[in-house]
Protein backbone atom coordinates (compact mmCIF):
# COMPACT_ATOMS: atom_id res chain seq x y z
CA UNK A 1 0.00 0.00 0.00
CA UNK A 2 3.27 2.45 0.81
CA UNK A 3 3.51 1.75 -3.10
CA UNK A 4 2.91 4.26 -5.48
CA UNK A 5 -0.49 3.59 -6.75
CA UNK A 6 -1.16 1.92 -10.17
CA UNK A 7 -1.78 3.93 -13.11
CA UNK A 8 -5.31 2.78 -13.41
CA UNK A 9 -6.19 4.83 -10.42
CA UNK A 10 -3.78 7.98 -11.68
CA UNK A 11 -3.35 9.17 -15.14
CA UNK A 12 -5.43 6.25 -16.47
CA UNK A 13 -8.37 6.96 -14.12
CA UNK A 14 -10.37 8.91 -16.71
CA UNK A 15 -11.26 5.24 -18.15
CA UNK A 16 -11.75 3.91 -14.85
CA UNK A 17 -15.77 3.64 -15.70
CA UNK A 18 -14.73 1.74 -19.34
CA UNK A 19 -12.93 -0.73 -17.31
CA UNK A 20 -15.88 -1.03 -14.74
CA UNK A 21 -19.13 0.30 -15.72
CA UNK A 22 -21.20 1.77 -13.03
CA UNK A 23 -24.48 0.27 -13.96
CA UNK A 24 -22.94 -3.10 -13.76
CA UNK A 25 -23.15 -2.78 -9.49
CA UNK A 26 -26.41 -2.10 -9.29
CA UNK A 27 -27.32 -5.81 -7.90
CA UNK A 28 -23.41 -6.02 -5.67
CA UNK A 29 -24.49 -2.37 -4.00
CA UNK A 30 -28.28 -3.82 -3.33
CA UNK A 31 -26.53 -6.92 -1.74
CA UNK A 32 -24.45 -4.84 0.33
CA UNK A 33 -27.00 -2.52 1.67
CA UNK A 34 -29.15 -4.92 2.66
CA UNK A 35 -26.31 -6.98 4.35
CA UNK A 36 -25.29 -3.18 6.52
CA UNK A 37 -28.89 -2.85 7.29
CA UNK A 38 -29.41 -6.09 8.63
CA UNK A 39 -25.96 -5.53 10.61
CA UNK A 40 -26.88 -2.39 12.24
CA UNK A 41 -29.58 -1.95 15.09
CA UNK A 42 -30.19 1.80 14.18
CA UNK A 43 -31.04 3.19 10.86
CA UNK A 44 -28.38 3.55 8.12
CA UNK A 45 -28.58 6.62 7.12
CA UNK A 46 -24.98 7.80 6.85
CA UNK A 47 -22.16 5.73 5.08
CA UNK A 48 -18.98 6.18 5.28
CA UNK A 49 -16.99 4.61 2.33
CA UNK A 50 -13.31 3.97 2.60
CA UNK A 51 -11.86 3.05 -0.97
CA UNK A 52 -14.46 4.53 -2.85
CA UNK A 53 -12.48 5.25 -6.15
CA UNK A 54 -14.81 5.69 -8.96
CA UNK A 55 -18.43 5.95 -7.21
CA UNK A 56 -19.62 3.06 -8.95
CA UNK A 57 -21.01 1.17 -5.83
CA UNK A 58 -21.75 4.85 -4.20
CA UNK A 59 -23.75 5.71 -7.34
CA UNK A 60 -26.45 2.94 -6.30
CA UNK A 61 -26.23 3.65 -2.44
CA UNK A 62 -26.82 7.14 -2.60
CA UNK A 63 -30.25 6.96 -3.05
CA UNK A 64 -30.70 4.75 0.28
CA UNK A 65 -28.21 6.92 2.51
CA UNK A 66 -26.15 9.92 2.69
CA UNK A 67 -22.55 8.89 1.47
CA UNK A 68 -19.07 10.63 2.24
CA UNK A 69 -16.58 9.37 0.06
CA UNK A 70 -12.86 8.22 1.01
CA UNK A 71 -9.96 7.29 -1.49
CA UNK A 72 -6.32 7.59 -1.61
CA UNK A 73 -6.17 8.80 -5.23
CA UNK A 74 -7.85 12.46 -6.32
CA UNK A 75 -7.85 11.27 -9.86
CA UNK A 76 -10.65 8.44 -8.84
CA UNK A 77 -12.45 11.08 -6.35
CA UNK A 78 -12.21 13.92 -9.14
CA UNK A 79 -13.77 10.84 -11.43
CA UNK A 80 -16.68 9.67 -8.90
CA UNK A 81 -17.72 13.20 -8.29
CA UNK A 82 -18.61 13.41 -12.19
CA UNK A 83 -21.23 10.80 -11.16
CA UNK A 84 -21.72 11.55 -7.60
CA UNK A 85 -21.34 14.79 -7.19
CA UNK A 86 -24.18 15.28 -4.26
CA UNK A 87 -21.71 12.89 -2.24
CA UNK A 88 -18.85 14.47 -0.05
CA UNK A 89 -15.61 13.65 -1.56
CA UNK A 90 -12.36 13.20 0.41
CA UNK A 91 -8.70 12.17 0.14
CA UNK A 92 -7.75 9.80 2.85
CA UNK A 93 -5.92 6.44 3.26
CA UNK A 94 -8.03 4.01 4.79
CA UNK A 95 -5.39 2.93 7.59
CA UNK A 96 -5.54 6.19 8.91
CA UNK A 97 -8.26 9.04 8.28
CA UNK A 98 -9.78 10.66 11.23
CA UNK A 99 -12.89 12.39 10.61
CA UNK A 100 -14.10 12.96 13.98
CA UNK A 101 -17.55 11.95 12.96
CA UNK A 102 -18.88 8.94 13.16
CA UNK A 103 -21.46 7.33 10.58
CA UNK A 104 -24.50 4.06 10.96
CA UNK A 105 -22.51 2.27 8.93
CA UNK A 106 -18.15 1.92 7.09
CA UNK A 107 -18.42 0.52 3.91
CA UNK A 108 -15.20 -0.73 2.18
CA UNK A 109 -15.39 -3.11 -1.10
CA UNK A 110 -12.20 -4.25 -2.90
CA UNK A 111 -9.69 -1.35 -2.51
CA UNK A 112 -9.64 -3.23 0.91
CA UNK A 113 -7.52 -5.64 -1.71
CA UNK A 114 -4.82 -3.85 -1.86
CA UNK A 115 -4.05 -4.08 1.84
CA UNK A 116 -0.96 -6.70 1.77
CA UNK A 117 -0.39 -6.88 5.28
CA UNK A 118 -1.99 -8.01 8.37
CA UNK A 119 -1.11 -4.60 10.05
CA UNK A 120 -2.56 -2.92 7.57
CA UNK A 121 -5.62 -5.01 7.77
CA UNK A 122 -5.88 -4.38 11.30
CA UNK A 123 -5.35 -0.37 10.62
CA UNK A 124 -8.32 -0.16 8.33
CA UNK A 125 -10.40 -2.03 10.70
CA UNK A 126 -9.58 0.34 13.60
CA UNK A 127 -10.15 3.18 11.14
CA UNK A 128 -13.59 1.65 10.28
CA UNK A 129 -14.03 1.40 14.59
CA UNK A 130 -13.26 4.77 14.95
CA UNK A 131 -15.94 6.20 12.77
CA UNK A 132 -18.75 3.93 13.14
CA UNK A 133 -21.27 4.77 15.62
CA UNK A 134 -22.79 2.57 18.31
CA UNK A 135 -25.03 0.26 16.80
CA UNK A 136 -23.55 0.72 13.73
CA UNK A 137 -22.42 -1.85 11.30
CA UNK A 138 -19.54 -2.41 9.28
CA UNK A 139 -18.68 -4.34 5.32
CA UNK A 140 -15.40 -5.59 4.37
CA UNK A 141 -15.67 -6.94 0.92
CA UNK A 142 -12.06 -8.63 -0.14
CA UNK A 143 -11.95 -9.88 -3.76
CA UNK A 144 -11.02 -13.29 -2.10
CA UNK A 145 -9.74 -15.12 0.59
CA UNK A 146 -6.60 -17.48 1.55
CA UNK A 147 -8.95 -20.61 1.59
CA UNK A 148 -11.00 -20.18 -2.05
CA UNK A 149 -8.03 -18.47 -3.90
CA UNK A 150 -7.68 -20.17 -7.54
CA UNK A 151 -5.49 -18.58 -9.88
CA UNK A 152 -7.75 -16.95 -13.08
CA UNK A 153 -8.07 -15.20 -16.31
CA UNK A 154 -10.74 -13.22 -17.62
CA UNK A 155 -11.58 -10.18 -19.67
CA UNK A 156 -13.76 -7.29 -20.43
CA UNK A 157 -14.33 -3.88 -21.37
CA UNK A 158 -16.97 -1.38 -22.38
CA UNK A 159 -17.25 0.94 -25.16
CA UNK A 160 -18.00 4.22 -25.18
CA UNK A 161 -18.20 7.88 -27.19
CA UNK A 162 -15.58 7.80 -29.41
CA UNK A 163 -13.57 5.43 -27.06
CA UNK A 164 -13.52 2.29 -25.38
CA UNK A 165 -11.37 0.07 -23.45
CA UNK A 166 -10.47 -3.71 -23.27
CA UNK A 167 -8.91 -5.71 -20.79
CA UNK A 168 -7.35 -8.77 -20.38
CA UNK A 169 -6.53 -9.90 -15.94
CA UNK A 170 -4.30 -12.53 -15.26
CA UNK A 171 -3.94 -13.73 -11.20
CA UNK A 172 -1.72 -15.91 -9.65
CA UNK A 173 0.09 -16.40 -6.40
CA UNK A 174 3.63 -16.61 -6.93
CA UNK A 175 4.32 -17.63 -3.49
CA UNK A 176 2.03 -19.26 -1.48
CA UNK A 177 4.01 -18.49 1.87
CA UNK A 178 2.77 -14.81 2.09
CA UNK A 179 -0.19 -13.10 2.12
CA UNK A 180 0.11 -11.23 -1.30
CA UNK A 181 -0.88 -12.14 -4.97
CA UNK A 182 -0.81 -10.70 -8.21
CA UNK A 183 -3.10 -9.26 -10.58
CA UNK A 184 -1.18 -8.57 -14.23
CA UNK A 185 -3.40 -6.30 -16.27
CA UNK A 186 -3.34 -5.35 -20.02
CA UNK A 187 -5.22 -2.44 -20.99
CA UNK A 188 -6.13 -1.85 -24.44
CA UNK A 189 -7.11 2.16 -25.09
CA UNK A 190 -8.88 2.91 -28.11
CA UNK A 191 -9.68 6.14 -29.39
CA UNK A 192 -11.28 7.22 -32.73
CA UNK A 193 -9.28 8.48 -35.36
CA UNK A 194 -5.82 7.56 -32.67
CA UNK A 195 -3.45 4.50 -32.81
CA UNK A 196 -5.00 2.13 -29.77
CA UNK A 197 -2.38 2.37 -27.10
CA UNK A 198 -1.44 -0.92 -25.21
CA UNK A 199 -0.49 -0.89 -21.33
CA UNK A 200 0.49 -3.31 -18.83
CA UNK A 201 1.06 -3.18 -15.18
CA UNK A 202 1.08 -5.18 -11.99
CA UNK A 203 -1.36 -4.61 -9.42
CA UNK A 204 0.11 -6.75 -6.12
CA UNK A 205 -3.06 -7.51 -3.68
CA UNK A 206 -3.66 -9.10 0.00
CA UNK A 207 -5.59 -12.09 0.63
CA UNK A 208 -5.85 -13.69 4.26
CA UNK A 209 -7.18 -16.56 6.08
CA UNK A 210 -10.92 -16.16 6.92
CA UNK A 211 -10.28 -16.76 10.14
CA UNK A 212 -8.13 -13.56 10.41
CA UNK A 213 -10.82 -11.17 9.28
CA UNK A 214 -13.01 -12.58 12.05
CA UNK A 215 -10.39 -12.18 14.52
CA UNK A 216 -9.32 -8.66 13.49
CA UNK A 217 -13.15 -7.69 13.57
CA UNK A 218 -13.09 -9.29 17.05
CA UNK A 219 -9.76 -7.92 18.42
CA UNK A 220 -10.99 -4.35 17.21
CA UNK A 221 -14.09 -4.29 19.06
CA UNK A 222 -17.19 -5.35 16.82
CA UNK A 223 -19.39 -8.64 17.26
CA UNK A 224 -17.86 -10.18 13.45
CA UNK A 225 -19.80 -12.38 11.07
CA UNK A 226 -18.77 -14.17 7.80
CA UNK A 227 -21.33 -13.99 5.15
CA UNK A 228 -20.78 -15.91 1.35
CA UNK A 229 -21.48 -13.17 -1.40
CA UNK A 230 -23.96 -13.27 -3.54
CA UNK A 231 -23.81 -11.63 -6.90
CA UNK A 232 -24.95 -13.68 -10.50
CA UNK A 233 -21.30 -13.68 -11.73
CA UNK A 234 -19.77 -14.98 -8.81
CA UNK A 235 -19.54 -18.49 -8.11
CA UNK A 236 -21.38 -19.54 -4.94
CA UNK A 237 -18.80 -19.95 -1.93
CA UNK A 238 -16.09 -18.17 -4.20
CA UNK A 239 -16.04 -15.26 -1.81
CA UNK A 240 -17.07 -13.56 1.08
CA UNK A 241 -17.92 -10.47 3.12
CA UNK A 242 -16.89 -9.39 6.81
CA UNK A 243 -19.29 -7.71 8.59
CA UNK A 244 -19.22 -5.80 12.35
CA UNK A 245 -22.04 -4.91 14.55
CA UNK A 246 -21.00 -2.48 17.12
CA UNK A 247 -22.35 -2.74 20.14
CA UNK A 248 -24.86 -0.30 21.22
CA UNK A 249 -23.58 -0.10 24.69
CA UNK A 250 -19.74 0.87 23.84
CA UNK A 251 -18.26 4.52 24.19
CA UNK A 252 -16.40 6.38 22.15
Amino acid sequence: MDRSLPRLYGDLAPWFHLLTAPEDYEEEAAFYLHQLQATASRPVVTVLELGSGGGNNASHLKAHATMTLVDLSPEMLALSETLNPECEHLVGDMRSIQLDRQFDAVFVHDAVSYLTTESDLAAAVETAWVHCAPGGAVLFAPDVVTETFRENVGTGGHDGVGRSVRYSERTWDPDPTDTEYVADMTYVLHTDGMPDETIEERHRLGMFPRATWLRLLSEAGFEPAEAPSEHSEVEAGATFIYLGHRPAATTT
